[in-house]
């Protein structure tokens, strides 16, 4: 990156990109780059767990920015990166009037790539997050029925999550039942569950920093005949879309699998959304997976396939698995049935 950039230094503030490279778990540091070394700064609270974690050579900071210069101005450092979708205006300009007239800094922009390939260990530590997150659906699953509420299912998936080993839950969970299915984002509410709802539940846990994400659609009760047969076209969607996974495949085509087979069953008006994204470190990352997206499929890419149908008024259908780009095809990382399936 220093190379193509032809940088003389980059620095890094963004705790997710830090904790990738260096193993630090801290919820402040810096980490500044050379061409042949690498400083890592932090204040007093973490200067312990950083000589543990991270190794190599570590200062201490009382003034994070101007004492971050500080280094910088030592050697004849011209061109120095930071991470522009982090770095506000006011950090901006007080490490402009920290440094040296003759710096030049350089904005980089979505970082987040330097993650796009997961190795081995990340793998192992996604599949673990995405265990302990069934495990805890199929704890909670005997309480989806008539009279509970979409919130209290999210409290107890949460909980669930928590005793089987998650950090924390990805995200506030989506729990949207009956009409309220048709919002894409419908965190959890009080509405209480009707017989022959469609409950679509999105949710996930961190285990170790790494994420899971999955949506499940269920039926409690007999569901309405027409959102009985949206359910099967966003699972004809998903299963299309898999079917086109594999090294060197535009992403956009992967999307367009989905999109365009739910465009020929007259629902194209109802599906917004990009079809997937990477998840990792962040539950949302690189690579996106939508009709904009311009990268090609490449071994170790972790992203979801989330295809969905949102009826204002009526409800909607979304079903999700995460996936991991292998030498020959795709794996599946996420562990529930994505058939359809109806709870009494």
């Amino acid at each position: 990156m220093l190379q193509t950039h032809g940088l003389d230094a980059m620095l890094f503030t963004d705790l997710t990109n830090i904790r990738y490279l260096t193993g630090f778990t801290g919820t402040d540091g810096a980490l500044i780059l050379f061409e042949a070394a690498a400083l890592f700064l932090c204040d007093s609270r973490y200067t312990t767990q950083a000589i543990e974690q991270v190794g190599g050579d570590v200062a201490e900071y009382k003034k994070k920015l101007p004492e971050i210069v500080d280094h910088l101005k030592q050697d004849e450092f011209i061109r120095v990166g930071f991470e522009s979708s982090v770095v506000s205006c006011s950090e901006f300009n007080q490490l402009k009037q920290a440094g040296r007239a003759d710096i030049e800094w350089i904005p980089i922009e979505d970082l987040s790539s330097l993650r796009l390939i997961k190795d081995e260990a990340e793998i192992a530590l996604i599949e673990q997050a995405t265990l302990l997150s069934s495990q805890a659906f199929d704890d909670v699953l005997p309480m989806i029925r008539p009279g509970v509420s979409e919130a209290e299912i999210a409290l107890a998936l949460e909980i669930a999550i928590r005793k089987r080993g998650g950090e924390e839950k990805s995200f506030d969970f989506i729990v949207a039942s009956g009409e309220r299915g048709a919002l894409p984002h419908g965190v959890a509410s009080d509405k209480k569950i009707v017989s022959s709802d469609l409950v679509t539940i999105d949710f996930g846990g961190r285990y170790r920093g790494y994420y899971s994400d999955e949506t499940v659609t269920c039926a409690v009760g007999e569901p309405d005949q027409k959102m009985r047969q949206v359910y099967d076209i966003v699972l004809e969607a998903h299963d299309r879309a898999l079917a086109q996974i594999k090294p060197g495949v535009p992403l956009k085509l992967i999307d367009a699998a989905a999109r365009d087979y739910i465009n020929q069953s007259g629902y194209g008006d109802y599906f917004g959304h990009g079809l997937g994204h990477g998840v990792g470190l962040e539950v949302h990352e690189s690579p996106r997976v939508s009709p904009l997206s311009k990268g090609l499929t490449e071994v170790g890419m972790v992203f979801t396939v989330e295809p969905g149908i949102y009826l204002p008024g009526q409800g909607g259908v979304r079903i999700e698995d995460m996936v991991m780009v292998t030498a020959d095809g795709y794996r599946i990382l996420t562990r529930l049935s994505k058939s359809f399936c109806r709870l009494n």
